[in-house]
């Protein structure tokens, strides 16, 4: 099972519509099915049963986790660490693979951030994928049905998926 995680809890916001272009690529040119686990959709404040649900719906089945998560304040943001801190450390991440993909409507597309993920994640035994994509001016990049229009986006997006999907 393939989980991609929109890090932001923001309403309306541009990880989510990167989150779905994700699982309808994976669909569409993979025959990938993944989950989203939406975190403008799941309480990660505190490990209540619906949190509890979730994590044992989405997380813990997952053995390749897709990490979409914007750019706060020079890094990633709070509320995916939380997230993380809250969740089973051992049997959601110990031993599993990730992907990282940075969003921005700068010109970064998270870079630093993904650095910092990369480090939490590796010191919980998760491995990361070495293809972690800086997406920047994404709010340009994307129509509004929330699809890429970018050709260069689309192919790196697609030669990313490709590896992940091999990893």
């Amino acid at each position: 099972m393939l989980t991609i995680i929109s890090g932001s809890s923001r309403e309306d916001n541009n990880t989510r519509k990167v989150a779905k272009e994700y699982q309808r690529i994976l669909l569409e040119e993979f025959k990938t099915d993944a989950q989203i686990y939406a975190l403008d959709e799941i309480n990660a404040t505190s490990r209540d049963s619906s949190f509890k649900n979730a994590e044992t719906q989405l997380l813990i089945p997952a053995q390749k986790f897709i990490i979409i998560m914007p750019e706060y304040n020079g890094s990633f943001p709070g509320i995916l660490k939380l997230m993380i801190d809250n969740s089973d450390i051992k049997k959601v991440w110990q031993h599993k693979k990730v992907l990282l993909t940075g969003v921005s409507t700068g010109r970064a597309g998270n870079l630093r951030g993904m650095e910092h993920l990369t480090g939490v994640l590796l010191y919980m035994k998760v491995l990361v994928h070495p293809n972690r994509l800086p997406i920047s001016i994404v709010d340009q990049l994307m129509n509004e049905q929330g699809r890429f229009t970018d050709e260069n986006t689309l192919t790196a997006i697609q030669t990313q998926l490709n590896e992940f999907v091999n990893f």
